[in-house]
Protein backbone atom coordinates (compact mmCIF):
# COMPACT_ATOMS: atom_id res chain seq x y z
CA UNK A 1 0.00 0.00 0.00
CA UNK A 2 2.64 2.41 0.80
CA UNK A 3 4.36 1.88 -2.63
CA UNK A 4 1.24 2.50 -4.02
CA UNK A 5 0.81 5.88 -2.36
CA UNK A 6 4.38 6.55 -3.47
CA UNK A 7 3.71 6.09 -6.85
CA UNK A 8 0.62 8.10 -6.77
CA UNK A 9 2.28 10.92 -5.06
CA UNK A 10 5.53 10.79 -7.52
CA UNK A 11 2.89 10.51 -10.69
CA UNK A 12 1.51 13.72 -9.56
CA UNK A 13 4.00 15.91 -8.77
CA UNK A 14 5.50 15.01 -12.30
CA UNK A 15 2.15 15.80 -13.91
CA UNK A 16 2.70 19.51 -12.03
CA UNK A 17 6.59 19.50 -13.02
CA UNK A 18 7.66 19.07 -9.43
CA UNK A 19 11.15 17.81 -9.29
CA UNK A 20 11.59 16.64 -5.50
CA UNK A 21 14.14 14.33 -3.62
CA UNK A 22 13.82 10.74 -2.05
CA UNK A 23 14.34 12.73 1.37
CA UNK A 24 11.45 14.78 0.05
CA UNK A 25 8.90 12.19 -1.06
CA UNK A 26 9.94 10.27 2.32
CA UNK A 27 8.48 12.92 4.64
CA UNK A 28 5.67 13.88 2.71
CA UNK A 29 4.27 10.24 2.54
CA UNK A 30 5.33 9.80 6.58
CA UNK A 31 3.20 13.36 6.54
CA UNK A 32 0.44 11.51 4.77
CA UNK A 33 0.19 8.28 6.99
CA UNK A 34 0.27 10.81 10.26
CA UNK A 35 -3.38 12.61 8.39
CA UNK A 36 -4.56 8.70 7.93
CA UNK A 37 -3.74 7.98 11.64
CA UNK A 38 -4.90 10.76 13.44
CA UNK A 39 -7.92 11.77 11.10
CA UNK A 40 -9.90 8.28 12.57
CA UNK A 41 -9.64 9.96 16.17
CA UNK A 42 -9.49 13.62 15.60
CA UNK A 43 -11.37 14.11 12.64
CA UNK A 44 -8.84 16.75 11.09
CA UNK A 45 -10.19 16.77 7.45
CA UNK A 46 -13.59 15.58 5.63
CA UNK A 47 -11.48 13.67 3.23
CA UNK A 48 -11.29 10.47 4.58
CA UNK A 49 -9.81 8.44 1.42
CA UNK A 50 -6.06 8.58 1.66
CA UNK A 51 -5.50 8.21 -2.62
CA UNK A 52 -7.99 11.45 -2.24
CA UNK A 53 -5.82 13.30 0.31
CA UNK A 54 -2.94 12.53 -1.76
CA UNK A 55 -4.24 14.76 -4.45
CA UNK A 56 -6.80 17.30 -2.49
CA UNK A 57 -4.40 18.18 0.06
CA UNK A 58 -0.36 17.20 -0.65
CA UNK A 59 -0.99 18.15 -4.13
CA UNK A 60 -2.91 20.97 -3.94
CA UNK A 61 -0.85 22.43 -1.45
CA UNK A 62 2.50 21.54 -3.57
CA UNK A 63 0.96 23.40 -6.48
CA UNK A 64 1.63 27.01 -5.03
CA UNK A 65 5.68 26.21 -4.38
CA UNK A 66 6.54 27.30 -7.71
CA UNK A 67 4.96 30.99 -6.72
CA UNK A 68 6.41 31.39 -2.89
CA UNK A 69 8.58 34.13 -3.09
CA UNK A 70 8.59 35.25 0.44
CA UNK A 71 11.48 35.27 3.26
CA UNK A 72 9.18 34.39 5.85
CA UNK A 73 5.48 32.74 5.66
CA UNK A 74 2.43 32.59 7.71
CA UNK A 75 -0.16 29.62 6.89
CA UNK A 76 -3.66 31.36 8.70
CA UNK A 77 -5.79 28.68 9.79
CA UNK A 78 -3.85 25.90 8.96
CA UNK A 79 -5.98 22.96 10.08
CA UNK A 80 -3.73 19.81 10.08
CA UNK A 81 -1.20 22.00 8.68
CA UNK A 82 -2.13 22.52 5.19
CA UNK A 83 -0.28 23.71 2.52
CA UNK A 84 2.21 24.93 5.64
CA UNK A 85 3.78 21.59 6.52
CA UNK A 86 3.63 20.01 2.54
CA UNK A 87 5.60 23.15 2.11
CA UNK A 88 8.02 23.05 4.92
CA UNK A 89 9.05 19.97 3.30
CA UNK A 90 10.26 20.87 -0.12
CA UNK A 91 11.36 24.84 0.73
CA UNK A 92 13.40 23.80 3.82
CA UNK A 93 15.07 27.08 3.84
CA UNK A 94 12.32 28.74 4.61
CA UNK A 95 10.60 29.55 7.76
CA UNK A 96 6.81 28.80 8.15
CA UNK A 97 4.65 29.48 11.24
CA UNK A 98 1.49 27.77 11.28
CA UNK A 99 -1.41 29.21 12.92
CA UNK A 100 -4.68 27.46 13.97
CA UNK A 101 -7.19 28.52 17.01
CA UNK A 102 -8.41 24.57 17.07
CA UNK A 103 -6.54 22.66 19.80
CA UNK A 104 -6.68 19.44 18.10
CA UNK A 105 -5.36 20.69 14.68
CA UNK A 106 -2.83 21.85 16.84
CA UNK A 107 -1.67 18.80 18.34
CA UNK A 108 -1.43 17.51 15.12
CA UNK A 109 1.25 20.07 13.65
CA UNK A 110 3.15 20.02 16.73
CA UNK A 111 3.42 15.93 16.35
CA UNK A 112 3.98 16.33 12.43
CA UNK A 113 7.02 18.91 13.53
CA UNK A 114 8.56 16.79 15.71
CA UNK A 115 8.34 13.31 13.90
CA UNK A 116 9.32 14.66 10.40
CA UNK A 117 11.62 16.89 12.35
CA UNK A 118 10.87 20.24 10.72
CA UNK A 119 13.03 22.98 11.81
CA UNK A 120 12.02 24.97 9.77
CA UNK A 121 8.14 25.28 10.96
CA UNK A 122 6.84 27.43 14.14
CA UNK A 123 3.38 25.88 15.33
CA UNK A 124 1.35 28.79 16.72
CA UNK A 125 -2.00 27.72 19.05
CA UNK A 126 -4.05 30.93 18.53
CA UNK A 127 -6.62 32.82 17.42
CA UNK A 128 -5.69 34.41 14.40
CA UNK A 129 -6.98 37.70 15.60
CA UNK A 130 -5.03 37.55 19.22
CA UNK A 131 -1.56 36.96 17.53
CA UNK A 132 0.75 39.10 17.39
CA UNK A 133 4.30 38.02 15.88
CA UNK A 134 7.43 39.69 17.01
CA UNK A 135 8.42 40.29 13.49
CA UNK A 136 5.92 40.61 10.55
CA UNK A 137 5.65 38.34 7.97
CA UNK A 138 5.97 39.34 3.97
CA UNK A 139 3.87 36.42 2.94
CA UNK A 140 0.44 35.21 4.56
CA UNK A 141 -1.07 32.28 3.21
CA UNK A 142 -4.56 30.54 3.45
CA UNK A 143 -7.00 27.68 2.05
CA UNK A 144 -9.29 28.31 4.43
CA UNK A 145 -11.05 31.68 4.38
CA UNK A 146 -14.47 31.99 3.20
CA UNK A 147 -13.91 35.39 1.43
CA UNK A 148 -11.18 37.73 0.44
CA UNK A 149 -12.59 39.95 2.45
CA UNK A 150 -12.42 37.94 5.41
CA UNK A 151 -8.97 37.08 4.75
CA UNK A 152 -7.59 40.70 4.33
CA UNK A 153 -9.93 41.82 7.51
CA UNK A 154 -8.52 39.27 10.04
CA UNK A 155 -4.81 38.86 8.66
CA UNK A 156 -3.47 42.58 7.52
CA UNK A 157 -1.90 42.72 11.21
CA UNK A 158 0.34 39.80 10.38
CA UNK A 159 1.46 41.67 7.36
CA UNK A 160 4.59 43.65 6.51
CA UNK A 161 3.69 46.47 4.61
CA UNK A 162 5.13 45.27 1.56
CA UNK A 163 4.13 41.84 2.32
CA UNK A 164 1.58 39.94 0.00
CA UNK A 165 -1.49 38.25 0.69
CA UNK A 166 -1.49 34.42 -0.85
CA UNK A 167 -5.45 33.44 -1.06
CA UNK A 168 -5.88 29.96 -2.53
CA UNK A 169 -9.01 29.63 -4.00
CA UNK A 170 -11.73 27.38 -6.05
CA UNK A 171 -13.17 29.10 -9.15
CA UNK A 172 -11.65 33.12 -9.91
CA UNK A 173 -13.71 34.47 -7.03
CA UNK A 174 -14.81 37.94 -9.74
CA UNK A 175 -17.55 38.85 -6.90
CA UNK A 176 -15.03 38.61 -4.18
CA UNK A 177 -12.34 40.91 -6.28
CA UNK A 178 -14.74 43.62 -6.65
CA UNK A 179 -15.47 43.60 -2.87
CA UNK A 180 -11.90 43.62 -1.87
CA UNK A 181 -10.88 47.52 -0.08
CA UNK A 182 -9.50 49.87 -2.14
CA UNK A 183 -6.33 49.67 -0.11
CA UNK A 184 -5.93 46.27 -1.01
CA UNK A 185 -5.00 45.07 -5.07
CA UNK A 186 -5.11 41.87 -7.11
CA UNK A 187 -1.39 41.27 -8.07
CA UNK A 188 -1.52 38.19 -10.08
CA UNK A 189 -4.15 35.30 -10.57
CA UNK A 190 -2.64 32.15 -11.29
CA UNK A 191 -4.26 29.08 -12.83
CA UNK A 192 -3.28 25.95 -10.58
CA UNK A 193 -3.08 22.25 -12.18
CA UNK A 194 -4.00 19.64 -9.23
CA UNK A 195 -4.49 16.49 -11.13
CA UNK A 196 -6.90 14.02 -9.26
CA UNK A 197 -9.49 16.68 -8.70
CA UNK A 198 -12.23 18.07 -10.04
CA UNK A 199 -13.27 22.14 -10.61
CA UNK A 200 -10.54 24.79 -10.86
CA UNK A 201 -7.90 26.14 -8.47
CA UNK A 202 -6.28 29.38 -8.33
CA UNK A 203 -3.87 31.24 -6.39
CA UNK A 204 -4.56 35.03 -5.97
CA UNK A 205 -1.63 37.31 -4.92
CA UNK A 206 -2.70 40.08 -3.10
CA UNK A 207 -1.10 43.31 -2.07
CA UNK A 208 -1.20 47.20 -0.42
CA UNK A 209 -2.23 49.46 -3.14
CA UNK A 210 0.98 51.75 -3.40
CA UNK A 211 0.43 55.69 -3.43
Amino acid sequence: MDQQYHNLLEQQCNQIDLELTTAQYDQLLKYHALLIKWNKAFNLTAVRSPEEMISRHLIDSLSVLPYIDVERLIDVGSGPGLPGIPLAICRPDLPITLLDSNIKKSRFQFQAKAELGLDNVNVIHERVEKYTPDILFDGVISRAFASLQDMIHWTSHLCSEEGIFLAMKGMYPVEEIELLPESINLRQSIRLNVPGTDGERHLLKLGRTRP
